[in-house]
Protein backbone atom coordinates (compact mmCIF):
# COMPACT_ATOMS: atom_id res chain seq x y z
CA UNK A 1 0.00 0.00 0.00
CA UNK A 2 1.36 3.51 -0.96
CA UNK A 3 0.61 6.52 0.16
CA UNK A 4 -2.39 7.37 -1.99
CA UNK A 5 -4.13 4.29 -1.26
CA UNK A 6 -3.31 4.68 2.30
CA UNK A 7 -4.77 7.82 2.29
CA UNK A 8 -8.04 6.46 0.40
CA UNK A 9 -8.44 4.10 3.05
CA UNK A 10 -7.64 6.25 5.82
CA UNK A 11 -10.53 8.38 4.58
CA UNK A 12 -13.08 6.32 5.21
CA UNK A 13 -12.79 6.61 8.84
CA UNK A 14 -11.03 3.73 9.31
CA UNK A 15 -7.80 2.91 11.54
CA UNK A 16 -5.35 0.79 10.01
CA UNK A 17 -2.04 -0.46 10.94
CA UNK A 18 1.25 -1.57 8.24
CA UNK A 19 3.63 -4.87 8.56
CA UNK A 20 6.66 -3.08 10.58
CA UNK A 21 4.96 -0.30 12.35
CA UNK A 22 3.84 -0.39 15.61
CA UNK A 23 1.71 2.46 15.83
CA UNK A 24 -1.81 3.45 13.51
CA UNK A 25 -2.23 5.53 10.91
CA UNK A 26 -5.60 8.26 11.47
CA UNK A 27 -7.55 10.92 9.28
CA UNK A 28 -7.16 14.16 10.31
CA UNK A 29 -10.23 15.83 9.30
CA UNK A 30 -8.88 18.86 9.72
CA UNK A 31 -6.10 19.28 7.40
CA UNK A 32 -7.85 16.59 5.09
CA UNK A 33 -4.93 14.30 5.30
CA UNK A 34 -3.29 10.78 6.24
CA UNK A 35 -0.90 10.84 9.92
CA UNK A 36 0.42 8.54 11.90
CA UNK A 37 1.19 7.93 15.90
CA UNK A 38 3.25 5.48 17.85
CA UNK A 39 3.32 7.00 21.73
CA UNK A 40 5.08 10.30 21.24
CA UNK A 41 6.31 9.53 17.73
CA UNK A 42 4.37 11.74 15.32
CA UNK A 43 4.35 11.86 11.39
CA UNK A 44 1.95 14.54 9.48
CA UNK A 45 1.49 13.90 5.63
CA UNK A 46 4.78 14.66 4.38
CA UNK A 47 7.28 13.22 6.58
CA UNK A 48 4.93 9.90 6.39
CA UNK A 49 5.26 9.87 2.97
CA UNK A 50 9.12 10.42 2.72
CA UNK A 51 9.10 7.34 5.38
CA UNK A 52 7.28 5.57 2.98
CA UNK A 53 9.73 5.69 0.13
CA UNK A 54 12.49 5.99 2.64
CA UNK A 55 11.87 3.15 4.38
CA UNK A 56 10.51 0.70 2.01
CA UNK A 57 12.67 -2.42 1.35
CA UNK A 58 12.59 -6.30 0.40
CA UNK A 59 10.26 -8.48 2.09
CA UNK A 60 10.70 -12.11 2.26
CA UNK A 61 7.85 -14.04 1.00
CA UNK A 62 8.31 -17.81 0.84
CA UNK A 63 7.85 -20.63 3.55
CA UNK A 64 8.38 -24.31 2.92
CA UNK A 65 4.87 -25.72 2.67
CA UNK A 66 3.40 -27.83 0.20
CA UNK A 67 0.16 -25.90 0.19
CA UNK A 68 -0.22 -22.22 -1.20
CA UNK A 69 0.16 -20.00 -4.53
CA UNK A 70 3.95 -21.16 -5.54
CA UNK A 71 5.94 -17.89 -6.09
CA UNK A 72 6.19 -17.17 -9.77
CA UNK A 73 9.84 -17.68 -10.46
CA UNK A 74 11.03 -20.13 -13.39
CA UNK A 75 14.91 -21.33 -13.32
CA UNK A 76 17.00 -22.77 -16.33
CA UNK A 77 20.25 -22.96 -15.85
CA UNK A 78 21.79 -19.71 -14.91
CA UNK A 79 18.48 -17.83 -16.40
CA UNK A 80 15.68 -16.41 -14.07
CA UNK A 81 12.44 -15.72 -15.32
CA UNK A 82 9.61 -14.08 -13.62
CA UNK A 83 5.75 -13.92 -14.81
CA UNK A 84 2.24 -14.17 -14.35
CA UNK A 85 2.12 -16.80 -17.22
CA UNK A 86 4.98 -19.56 -17.39
CA UNK A 87 7.42 -19.76 -19.72
CA UNK A 88 6.28 -21.31 -22.97
CA UNK A 89 9.82 -22.88 -23.62
CA UNK A 90 10.35 -26.17 -22.11
CA UNK A 91 13.22 -26.48 -19.39
CA UNK A 92 12.11 -23.87 -17.32
CA UNK A 93 11.90 -25.23 -13.51
CA UNK A 94 9.46 -23.27 -11.30
CA UNK A 95 10.39 -21.82 -7.62
CA UNK A 96 8.84 -24.65 -5.27
CA UNK A 97 8.26 -22.04 -2.11
CA UNK A 98 4.95 -20.33 -2.46
CA UNK A 99 3.48 -17.06 -1.06
CA UNK A 100 2.69 -18.40 2.00
CA UNK A 101 1.43 -15.10 3.66
CA UNK A 102 -0.26 -13.72 0.82
CA UNK A 103 -2.18 -16.71 0.03
CA UNK A 104 -3.09 -17.61 3.61
CA UNK A 105 -3.95 -14.84 4.98
CA UNK A 106 -5.16 -12.18 1.80
CA UNK A 107 -6.57 -14.43 -0.26
CA UNK A 108 -7.71 -17.46 1.48
CA UNK A 109 -11.22 -15.39 2.78
CA UNK A 110 -12.90 -15.65 -1.13
CA UNK A 111 -9.96 -17.78 -2.99
CA UNK A 112 -11.46 -20.65 -1.30
CA UNK A 113 -15.30 -19.90 -1.86
CA UNK A 114 -14.79 -19.89 -5.60
CA UNK A 115 -13.58 -16.20 -6.73
CA UNK A 116 -13.35 -14.52 -9.13
CA UNK A 117 -16.67 -16.68 -9.98
CA UNK A 118 -19.55 -15.50 -7.85
CA UNK A 119 -20.68 -18.15 -6.51
CA UNK A 120 -23.22 -18.99 -3.87
CA UNK A 121 -20.80 -20.06 -1.65
CA UNK A 122 -18.68 -16.61 -1.99
CA UNK A 123 -22.45 -14.77 -1.74
CA UNK A 124 -22.97 -16.45 1.21
CA UNK A 125 -20.00 -16.57 3.60
CA UNK A 126 -18.27 -13.61 2.05
CA UNK A 127 -18.09 -11.00 3.92
CA UNK A 128 -18.07 -13.52 6.98
CA UNK A 129 -19.06 -12.27 10.72
CA UNK A 130 -16.09 -12.65 12.91
CA UNK A 131 -11.79 -13.30 12.32
CA UNK A 132 -10.56 -14.71 15.72
CA UNK A 133 -6.41 -13.72 15.81
CA UNK A 134 -3.82 -13.09 18.03
CA UNK A 135 -2.48 -9.32 18.49
CA UNK A 136 0.82 -10.44 16.79
CA UNK A 137 -0.32 -11.33 13.62
CA UNK A 138 -2.62 -8.05 13.21
CA UNK A 139 -0.27 -6.66 9.98
CA UNK A 140 0.87 -10.04 8.62
CA UNK A 141 -2.57 -11.09 8.57
CA UNK A 142 -5.33 -8.95 9.44
CA UNK A 143 -3.99 -6.06 7.32
CA UNK A 144 -3.19 -8.02 4.23
CA UNK A 145 -6.66 -9.41 4.48
CA UNK A 146 -8.34 -6.06 4.51
CA UNK A 147 -6.38 -4.61 1.59
CA UNK A 148 -6.88 -7.22 -1.10
CA UNK A 149 -10.59 -7.92 0.10
CA UNK A 150 -11.18 -4.20 -0.61
CA UNK A 151 -8.95 -4.09 -3.37
CA UNK A 152 -10.32 -7.71 -5.59
CA UNK A 153 -14.08 -7.49 -3.95
CA UNK A 154 -14.70 -3.98 -2.79
CA UNK A 155 -15.43 -4.96 0.81
CA UNK A 156 -13.42 -6.34 3.96
CA UNK A 157 -13.75 -9.98 4.54
CA UNK A 158 -14.89 -9.54 8.20
CA UNK A 159 -17.46 -7.48 9.97
CA UNK A 160 -15.54 -7.59 13.43
CA UNK A 161 -11.78 -8.68 14.41
CA UNK A 162 -11.28 -10.28 17.35
CA UNK A 163 -8.09 -10.04 19.11
CA UNK A 164 -6.88 -12.86 21.90
CA UNK A 165 -4.09 -12.86 23.79
CA UNK A 166 -1.43 -15.19 24.00
CA UNK A 167 -0.46 -18.62 26.05
CA UNK A 168 2.10 -18.41 28.45
CA UNK A 169 3.49 -20.69 31.01
CA UNK A 170 2.84 -20.19 34.57
CA UNK A 171 5.90 -18.10 34.73
CA UNK A 172 4.65 -15.58 32.27
CA UNK A 173 7.27 -16.43 29.70
CA UNK A 174 6.46 -17.21 25.79
CA UNK A 175 7.10 -21.23 25.10
CA UNK A 176 10.18 -21.71 23.57
CA UNK A 177 12.28 -24.69 22.47
CA UNK A 178 15.45 -23.01 24.51
CA UNK A 179 13.40 -22.94 27.71
CA UNK A 180 11.90 -26.24 27.28
CA UNK A 181 8.87 -25.38 28.51
CA UNK A 182 6.70 -26.08 25.38
CA UNK A 183 3.37 -28.02 26.13
CA UNK A 184 1.80 -30.75 23.53
CA UNK A 185 -1.73 -29.78 23.59
CA UNK A 186 -2.64 -33.35 22.09
CA UNK A 187 -1.18 -34.78 25.91
CA UNK A 188 -3.80 -32.71 27.37
CA UNK A 189 -6.30 -34.03 25.19
CA UNK A 190 -5.80 -37.82 25.73
CA UNK A 191 -5.35 -36.82 29.79
CA UNK A 192 -8.76 -34.65 29.82
CA UNK A 193 -10.21 -34.65 26.28
CA UNK A 194 -10.65 -32.18 23.75
CA UNK A 195 -13.79 -30.30 25.70
CA UNK A 196 -12.04 -29.81 28.29
CA UNK A 197 -8.88 -27.82 26.65
CA UNK A 198 -11.20 -25.89 24.14
CA UNK A 199 -13.19 -24.81 27.13
CA UNK A 200 -10.68 -24.14 29.49
CA UNK A 201 -8.67 -21.87 26.28
CA UNK A 202 -11.77 -20.07 25.40
CA UNK A 203 -13.15 -18.79 29.05
CA UNK A 204 -10.45 -19.13 31.40
CA UNK A 205 -9.49 -15.12 30.34
CA UNK A 206 -10.52 -11.87 28.90
CA UNK A 207 -10.81 -11.01 24.94
CA UNK A 208 -6.80 -9.92 24.45
CA UNK A 209 -5.63 -10.88 28.19
CA UNK A 210 -2.35 -13.19 27.98
CA UNK A 211 -2.84 -16.36 29.62
CA UNK A 212 -0.97 -18.34 31.76
CA UNK A 213 -1.36 -22.29 31.08
CA UNK A 214 -2.50 -23.81 34.29
CA UNK A 215 -3.09 -27.75 33.94
CA UNK A 216 -5.21 -27.66 37.27
CA UNK A 217 -7.69 -25.67 35.86
CA UNK A 218 -8.06 -28.50 32.26
CA UNK A 219 -8.81 -30.56 35.11
CA UNK A 220 -11.38 -28.67 37.04
CA UNK A 221 -13.10 -28.23 33.70
CA UNK A 222 -12.75 -32.38 33.29
CA UNK A 223 -14.77 -32.51 36.43
CA UNK A 224 -17.13 -30.21 35.09
CA UNK A 225 -18.30 -31.95 32.23
CA UNK A 226 -17.89 -34.84 34.34
CA UNK A 227 -21.09 -33.26 36.69
CA UNK A 228 -22.66 -32.74 32.98
CA UNK A 229 -22.56 -35.82 32.49
CA UNK A 230 -23.98 -37.26 35.68
CA UNK A 231 -26.51 -34.75 35.18
CA UNK A 232 -27.58 -35.48 31.96
CA UNK A 233 -27.53 -39.57 32.90
CA UNK A 234 -29.96 -38.94 35.64
CA UNK A 235 -32.28 -36.78 33.47
CA UNK A 236 -32.16 -39.20 30.64
CA UNK A 237 -33.07 -41.93 32.93
CA UNK A 238 -35.92 -40.37 34.04
CA UNK A 239 -37.60 -39.24 31.23
CA UNK A 240 -37.87 -42.62 29.31
CA UNK A 241 -41.55 -42.44 27.47
CA UNK A 242 -41.85 -38.78 27.25
CA UNK A 243 -43.33 -38.11 24.11
CA UNK A 244 -43.54 -34.35 24.33
CA UNK A 245 -42.72 -31.30 26.19
CA UNK A 246 -45.19 -30.08 28.30
CA UNK A 247 -44.47 -26.48 30.73
CA UNK A 248 -48.09 -26.13 32.07
CA UNK A 249 -49.71 -26.62 35.63
CA UNK A 250 -45.90 -25.45 36.96
CA UNK A 251 -45.02 -26.03 40.19
CA UNK A 252 -43.15 -23.29 41.88
CA UNK A 253 -39.52 -24.67 41.86
CA UNK A 254 -40.86 -25.38 38.13
CA UNK A 255 -40.99 -21.63 37.39
CA UNK A 256 -38.05 -21.32 39.50
CA UNK A 257 -35.74 -22.98 37.59
CA UNK A 258 -37.32 -21.72 34.52
CA UNK A 259 -36.50 -18.14 35.66
CA UNK A 260 -32.80 -19.05 36.39
CA UNK A 261 -32.41 -20.06 33.21
CA UNK A 262 -34.08 -17.84 30.86
CA UNK A 263 -31.73 -15.27 32.77
CA UNK A 264 -28.75 -17.30 31.89
CA UNK A 265 -29.53 -17.39 28.15
CA UNK A 266 -30.40 -13.65 28.50
CA UNK A 267 -26.86 -12.73 30.05
CA UNK A 268 -25.21 -15.53 27.93
CA UNK A 269 -26.47 -13.42 24.95
CA UNK A 270 -25.17 -10.64 25.83
CA UNK A 271 -21.72 -11.82 26.94
CA UNK A 272 -21.37 -13.74 23.30
CA UNK A 273 -22.57 -10.77 21.55
CA UNK A 274 -19.57 -8.82 23.01
CA UNK A 275 -17.29 -11.74 22.79
CA UNK A 276 -16.58 -12.02 26.54
CA UNK A 277 -16.86 -15.80 26.32
CA UNK A 278 -14.80 -15.68 29.83
CA UNK A 279 -18.25 -14.20 31.45
CA UNK A 280 -20.83 -16.38 29.29
CA UNK A 281 -18.71 -19.26 30.22
CA UNK A 282 -19.07 -18.46 33.96
CA UNK A 283 -22.56 -17.55 33.76
CA UNK A 284 -23.50 -21.46 32.30
CA UNK A 285 -21.03 -22.44 34.97
CA UNK A 286 -23.13 -21.09 37.47
CA UNK A 287 -26.21 -22.26 36.03
CA UNK A 288 -25.07 -25.59 35.55
CA UNK A 289 -23.64 -25.92 39.01
CA UNK A 290 -25.33 -24.56 41.60
CA UNK A 291 -29.22 -24.11 40.00
CA UNK A 292 -29.49 -27.00 37.82
CA UNK A 293 -27.09 -29.85 39.46
CA UNK A 294 -27.36 -28.85 43.03
CA UNK A 295 -30.61 -27.60 43.45
CA UNK A 296 -33.11 -28.28 40.90
CA UNK A 297 -32.19 -32.28 40.45
CA UNK A 298 -32.59 -32.55 43.86
CA UNK A 299 -35.95 -31.06 44.08
CA UNK A 300 -37.07 -33.26 41.10
CA UNK A 301 -36.50 -36.21 42.37
CA UNK A 302 -39.67 -36.20 44.94
CA UNK A 303 -42.05 -35.26 41.74
CA UNK A 304 -40.19 -37.66 39.16
CA UNK A 305 -43.74 -39.54 38.33
CA UNK A 306 -45.22 -35.97 36.69
CA UNK A 307 -44.99 -35.07 33.41
CA UNK A 308 -44.54 -31.69 33.87
CA UNK A 309 -41.14 -32.86 36.16
CA UNK A 310 -39.86 -34.66 33.14
CA UNK A 311 -40.54 -32.18 31.07
CA UNK A 312 -38.95 -28.97 32.47
CA UNK A 313 -35.99 -31.62 32.68
CA UNK A 314 -35.75 -32.34 29.29
CA UNK A 315 -36.17 -28.74 28.83
CA UNK A 316 -33.52 -27.43 30.89
CA UNK A 317 -31.13 -30.03 30.06
CA UNK A 318 -31.46 -29.68 26.18
CA UNK A 319 -31.35 -25.59 26.52
CA UNK A 320 -27.86 -26.19 28.78
CA UNK A 321 -25.98 -28.64 26.05
CA UNK A 322 -27.20 -25.74 23.29
CA UNK A 323 -25.36 -22.93 25.26
CA UNK A 324 -22.66 -25.29 26.07
CA UNK A 325 -22.05 -26.12 22.47
CA UNK A 326 -19.87 -23.45 21.14
CA UNK A 327 -17.36 -24.73 24.04
CA UNK A 328 -17.88 -28.31 24.09
CA UNK A 329 -18.82 -29.76 20.95
CA UNK A 330 -18.38 -33.31 21.67
CA UNK A 331 -19.88 -33.91 24.69
CA UNK A 332 -22.82 -31.68 24.01
CA UNK A 333 -23.40 -33.56 20.62
CA UNK A 334 -22.93 -37.30 22.42
CA UNK A 335 -25.91 -36.11 24.51
CA UNK A 336 -28.03 -34.41 22.17
CA UNK A 337 -28.32 -36.98 20.01
CA UNK A 338 -29.96 -39.39 22.72
CA UNK A 339 -32.56 -37.12 23.90
CA UNK A 340 -35.48 -38.31 23.18
CA UNK A 341 -37.29 -34.71 22.17
CA UNK A 342 -35.43 -32.62 20.07
CA UNK A 343 -35.79 -29.92 17.99
CA UNK A 344 -33.18 -30.54 15.01
CA UNK A 345 -31.75 -33.53 14.34
CA UNK A 346 -28.36 -32.12 15.01
CA UNK A 347 -27.41 -29.79 17.62
CA UNK A 348 -25.32 -27.87 14.86
CA UNK A 349 -28.52 -26.93 13.08
CA UNK A 350 -30.72 -26.52 16.62
CA UNK A 351 -31.94 -22.74 17.68
CA UNK A 352 -30.07 -21.30 19.87
CA UNK A 353 -32.13 -20.87 23.35
CA UNK A 354 -34.25 -17.56 23.45
CA UNK A 355 -35.22 -15.48 25.91
CA UNK A 356 -38.75 -15.45 26.75
CA UNK A 357 -40.56 -13.52 29.41
CA UNK A 358 -43.18 -16.21 29.31
CA UNK A 359 -40.47 -18.07 32.07
CA UNK A 360 -40.14 -15.61 33.85
CA UNK A 361 -41.44 -15.99 37.13
CA UNK A 362 -40.16 -13.09 40.02
CA UNK A 363 -42.79 -14.04 43.13
CA UNK A 364 -41.68 -17.66 42.45
CA UNK A 365 -38.09 -17.45 42.57
CA UNK A 366 -37.36 -14.97 45.47
CA UNK A 367 -39.80 -18.11 47.22
CA UNK A 368 -38.06 -20.87 46.47
CA UNK A 369 -34.18 -18.70 46.46
CA UNK A 370 -35.26 -18.17 50.16
CA UNK A 371 -36.25 -21.92 50.49
CA UNK A 372 -32.89 -23.03 49.60
CA UNK A 373 -31.23 -19.97 52.01
CA UNK A 374 -33.24 -22.09 54.63
CA UNK A 375 -32.05 -25.06 53.76
CA UNK A 376 -28.75 -24.40 53.71
CA UNK A 377 -28.84 -22.44 57.13
CA UNK A 378 -30.94 -25.09 58.42
CA UNK A 379 -28.04 -27.92 57.82
CA UNK A 380 -25.27 -25.81 58.41
CA UNK A 381 -27.13 -25.04 62.28
CA UNK A 382 -27.69 -28.99 62.67
CA UNK A 383 -23.89 -29.95 62.04
CA UNK A 384 -22.51 -27.14 63.77
CA UNK A 385 -24.43 -28.37 67.31
CA UNK A 386 -24.23 -32.09 65.91
CA UNK A 387 -27.70 -32.47 66.41
CA UNK A 388 -29.18 -35.91 65.90
CA UNK A 389 -31.55 -37.31 63.71
CA UNK A 390 -33.35 -37.20 67.55
CA UNK A 391 -35.06 -34.03 66.78
CA UNK A 392 -38.25 -32.32 66.26
CA UNK A 393 -39.02 -29.56 64.08
CA UNK A 394 -41.42 -26.58 64.76
CA UNK A 395 -41.84 -23.74 61.70
CA UNK A 396 -42.90 -20.70 63.38
CA UNK A 397 -44.63 -19.29 59.82
CA UNK A 398 -47.77 -21.08 58.40
CA UNK A 399 -46.04 -20.97 54.79
CA UNK A 400 -45.84 -23.59 52.27
CA UNK A 401 -43.30 -25.85 53.96
CA UNK A 402 -43.54 -28.88 51.74
CA UNK A 403 -40.51 -28.37 49.56
CA UNK A 404 -38.69 -27.90 52.52
CA UNK A 405 -39.44 -30.63 54.76
CA UNK A 406 -38.91 -33.15 51.52
CA UNK A 407 -35.45 -31.41 51.09
CA UNK A 408 -34.80 -31.92 54.41
CA UNK A 409 -36.13 -35.16 54.40
CA UNK A 410 -38.02 -33.83 58.15
CA UNK A 411 -41.30 -35.06 57.61
CA UNK A 412 -41.70 -37.48 60.84
CA UNK A 413 -39.52 -34.84 62.74
CA UNK A 414 -42.48 -31.96 62.28
CA UNK A 415 -44.89 -30.79 65.50
CA UNK A 416 -46.75 -28.17 65.85
CA UNK A 417 -45.92 -27.50 69.39
CA UNK A 418 -42.53 -26.40 71.07
CA UNK A 419 -41.14 -29.64 73.02
CA UNK A 420 -40.17 -27.18 75.85
CA UNK A 421 -36.13 -28.86 75.68
CA UNK A 422 -33.48 -26.43 74.56
CA UNK A 423 -33.99 -25.04 70.89
CA UNK A 424 -31.63 -24.12 67.98
CA UNK A 425 -34.05 -21.09 65.77
CA UNK A 426 -33.57 -21.71 61.54
CA UNK A 427 -34.31 -18.60 59.89
CA UNK A 428 -34.40 -16.77 56.25
CA UNK A 429 -36.06 -13.96 55.54
CA UNK A 430 -39.43 -15.57 54.97
CA UNK A 431 -38.94 -19.34 56.62
CA UNK A 432 -38.66 -19.60 60.58
CA UNK A 433 -38.39 -22.24 62.42
CA UNK A 434 -36.86 -23.81 65.49
CA UNK A 435 -34.99 -27.19 66.51
CA UNK A 436 -35.66 -29.01 69.77
CA UNK A 437 -33.28 -31.38 70.64
CA UNK A 438 -34.63 -34.25 72.87
CA UNK A 439 -31.47 -35.29 74.61
CA UNK A 440 -31.64 -34.67 77.98
CA UNK A 441 -27.89 -33.64 79.79
CA UNK A 442 -27.51 -36.05 82.77
CA UNK A 443 -25.43 -35.47 85.91
CA UNK A 444 -22.45 -36.92 84.89
CA UNK A 445 -22.75 -34.98 80.89
CA UNK A 446 -22.49 -31.81 82.66
CA UNK A 447 -19.60 -33.13 85.01
CA UNK A 448 -17.82 -33.87 81.76
CA UNK A 449 -19.04 -30.73 80.19
CA UNK A 450 -17.74 -28.01 82.94
CA UNK A 451 -14.15 -30.29 83.36
CA UNK A 452 -13.23 -29.69 79.96
CA UNK A 453 -14.15 -25.66 80.46
CA UNK A 454 -12.35 -25.77 83.33
CA UNK A 455 -9.39 -27.74 81.45
CA UNK A 456 -9.58 -25.25 78.07
CA UNK A 457 -9.32 -21.82 80.32
CA UNK A 458 -6.26 -23.11 82.07
CA UNK A 459 -4.81 -24.21 78.90
CA UNK A 460 -5.78 -21.12 77.17
CA UNK A 461 -4.35 -19.04 79.65
CA UNK A 462 -1.20 -20.92 79.73
CA UNK A 463 -1.05 -20.22 76.26
CA UNK A 464 -1.30 -16.47 76.40
CA UNK A 465 0.88 -16.26 78.90
CA UNK A 466 3.36 -18.27 76.73
CA UNK A 467 2.69 -16.12 73.68
CA UNK A 468 3.09 -12.91 75.71
CA UNK A 469 6.78 -13.28 76.24
CA UNK A 470 8.78 -11.54 73.63
CA UNK A 471 11.60 -13.83 74.70
CA UNK A 472 9.69 -16.97 73.79
CA UNK A 473 8.20 -15.87 70.80
CA UNK A 474 11.69 -14.76 69.37
CA UNK A 475 13.91 -16.72 70.16
CA UNK A 476 11.53 -20.39 70.01
CA UNK A 477 10.95 -22.49 66.23
CA UNK A 478 9.01 -20.35 64.41
CA UNK A 479 6.54 -23.60 63.15
CA UNK A 480 6.52 -24.19 67.27
CA UNK A 481 5.32 -20.60 67.64
CA UNK A 482 2.94 -20.78 65.04
CA UNK A 483 1.37 -23.92 66.25
CA UNK A 484 0.68 -22.47 69.41
CA UNK A 485 -1.11 -19.65 67.89
CA UNK A 486 -3.14 -21.98 65.65
CA UNK A 487 -3.96 -24.30 69.04
CA UNK A 488 -4.73 -21.15 71.01
CA UNK A 489 -7.45 -20.67 68.75
CA UNK A 490 -9.07 -24.12 68.33
CA UNK A 491 -9.55 -23.91 72.33
CA UNK A 492 -10.87 -20.72 72.13
CA UNK A 493 -13.35 -21.36 69.52
CA UNK A 494 -14.22 -24.74 71.60
CA UNK A 495 -14.79 -23.04 74.37
CA UNK A 496 -17.22 -20.92 72.91
CA UNK A 497 -19.45 -23.92 71.81
CA UNK A 498 -19.03 -25.48 75.00
CA UNK A 499 -20.05 -22.30 76.30
CA UNK A 500 -23.78 -21.36 74.97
Amino acid sequence: MNYNQATLYAATGKILMLPGWHGYFYWNYGTKELNFRDGDYHLDSKQLEDKNVRDRNDWCISRQLWWGHRIPAWYKDDEVYVGAEAPKEDGWVQDEDVLDTWFSSALWPFATLGWPENTKLLETYYPNSCLVTGYDIIPFWVNRMTFQGEKLLGKRPFKDCLIHGLIRDKQGRKFSKSLGNGIDPFDMVKLYGADSLRYYLATDVAPGTDMRFDEEKIKATWNYINKIWNASRFVLTNIEGLEKITLDNLKPEDKWILTKFMKCVHTTKKFMDKYEFNNAGATIYDFVWSSFCDNYIEMAKYSLDSEVTKSVLCYILTGILKLLQPFMPYVTDEIYNILPIKDAEDIMISEYPKYSKKYIFEDEEKVVDDQIAFIKNFRNVKAENNITKDMKVMFDTEDDNDLIVKMLKIKDNVVTKPLGIRAYKVFSSRVKAQIFFEKVLTDADIAAKEAQIKMLTESISRREKLLSNENYVNKAPQNIVAMDRQKLEEEKKKLEELMK
